[in-house]
This record gives C-alpha cells, sequence and structure tokens, in this order.
C-alpha cells in the first residue's frame, strides 16, 4: 500500500506544497534535486528539519512545489512543509518536541507580513519631503 501525505508551508507571500509518499529518500523542490536546489545557505536552510532528525526521510520520497516570494522566503516556506510531513508521517511526539525546541517557524507558519504602503511617501514608513518654497 502507498502512504501519501500532503502538507504546506507558508513565509510572506511563498507558499510551498509538499508530497510524500513511500520511495527511495529523494527530495525534490520543483522538480530540482535538494543537492541542486538554489544556492547553500538555501539548501541549510531547508535541510534543517533532515539534520534533526537524520534518519526522518530513508524510506520517503518528498515532491515539494513552491511558487511566490523571495528565495529566502521559499526556502522557509519549504521547510516548513518538509518538518510538517516528517511530523506527520512518522506520528512521534519526540519529533515535535525536537522541532519546536530548535525553531517554532518549522511548524509554524511565520504571520508577518511586508507593512502596506501609505499615501504621503514612497513606502510604509517614508514621507514625501516637506518644502516651503
Amino acid at each position: 500500500m502507498v502512504k501519501i501525505i500532503n502538507t504546506s508551508g507558508k513565509r510572506k507571500t511563498a507558499i510551498a506544497r509538499a508530497t510524500f509518499q513511500t520511495g527511495k529518500g529523494v527530495v525534490r523542490i520543483n522538480s530540482v534535486p535538494l543537492d541542486t536546489y538554489g544556492t547553500e545557505l538555501m539548501r541549510m536552510k531547508v535541510s534543517e528539519p533532515l539534520i534533526l532528525i537524520p534518519r526522518a526521510i530513508e524510506d520517503i520520497d518528498v515532491s515539494i512545489h513552491v511558487v511566490g516570494g523571495g528565495t529566502i522566503g521559499q526556502a522557509e516556506a519549504v521547510r516548513t512543509a518538509l518538518a510538517r510531513g516528517i511530523l506527520k508521517w512518522h506520528n512521534d511526539p519526540k519529533i515535535k518536541d525536537i522541532y519546536l525546541a530548535y525553531d517554532r517557524t518549522l511548524l509554524v507558519n511565520d504571520s508577518r507580513q511586508k507593512e502596506s504602503k501609505k499615501p504621503h511617501g514612497r513606502g510604509a514608513r517614508d514621507k514625501f519631503q516637506k518644502s516651503y518654497r
């Protein structure tokens, strides 16, 4: 029987959707293997859940599709989706404790968003310069 689990993760405007199924331990992000995905910093961010639980995906194939946002936002969305999937797959409270002790955003979406622009300036807080002449 093939076991399939779907999870998701968000960060700013980036959304990652992950599909876990029995396999050989391959992680693909947008059809690219984790070994060659993005920069080294992005790979380190994404692999944090795998480093904390070393044998977590030995018999699992993970396919992650991520859209929106920037590179680091996407990496953080992917790591959340990956950690949630590992937790759901193994259903072990020890894993949850390890992830929460390390970083809460592994399991909980970071709700912070960009502050919206105001009408009297170029950005959220910036104001146009005042001139009397």
